[in-house]
C-alpha cells in the first residue's frame, strides 16, 4: 500500500473541494483523520476495482456517502492522469463522466473538469451509475495496459445532430 502523511490531511481544509486519488484500500485511514466534512464537494477519482471497501462497500464513493455525509460525486476516474494534464488530441477535447446525487456538488465538478480543458463533463446518473462508471475505468485500463494502446488514450462522445 502505498504511504501516506495523514498529517496533511489533519484538521478544517480552507477548501470546498476536495479531490481524492488515494488507493482505495488508504481511504478508511484518511475519513479517520478528517473533522467534519459535510459541508465539502468530494470528488472520488478512485477506483475499487474488483475489491470492496472494508468488505462491505462496493466503491469508496458509497463509503464516502456513508461515512462522511459530504456532497460526493464520482469523476476523473476513468482516464489517465496523463488525460487529467492535457485532454485535447489534435484539436478535439476529451470528455469526461460523473455520477452522484447532489446537483450543485456535480455542477462545481463539470465546471473543474472543462477548467482542466475536457470538452464536457457528461452526467452518467445518480449513485446507481457509480458502479458502472468504473467499469468505464476498467475499459480505460484495459485498452491501454492490456490491449497494448498505452496510455495516451482518451475517450469523447460523438453525437450527430
Amino acid at each position: 500500500m502505498a504511504k501516506i502523511d495523514l498529517r496533511l490531511l489533519k484538521g478544517q481544509h480552507q477548501s470546498d473541494v476536495v479531490i481524492l486519488t488515494t488507493p482505495p484500500t488508504a481511504i478508511s485511514s484518511i475519513v479517520a483523520t478528517e473533522e467534519d466534512l459535510s459541508d465539502k464537494v468530494i470528488i472520488d477519482a478512485t477506483n475499487s476495482i474488483g475489491r470492496k471497501i472494508e468488505d462491505v462497500y462496493p466503491t469508496v464513493y458509497h463509503y464516502l456517502i456513508e461515512k462522511t455525509k459530504a456532497k460526493v460525486i464520482k469523476c476523473f476516474n476513468s482516464t489517465g492522469f496523463e488525460n487529467i494534464l492535457n485532454p485535447v488530441y489534435n484539436g478535439i477535447a476529451a470528455d469526461m463522466f460523473m455520477a452522484g446525487e447532489n446537483q450543485n456538488a456535480k455542477d462545481i465538478t463539470r465546471q473543474l473538469a472543462i477548467d482542466c480543458g475536457f470538452g464536457s463533463c457528461i452526467d452518467f446518473g445518480k449513485s446507481d451509475k457509480v458502479e458502472l462508471l468504473e467499469k468505464l475505468a476498467q475499459v480505460w485500463i484495459n485498452l491501454a495496459a492490456f490491449q497494448g494502446l498505452g496510455r495516451n488514450i482518451a475517450f469523447h462522445v460523438l453525437k450527430k445532430q
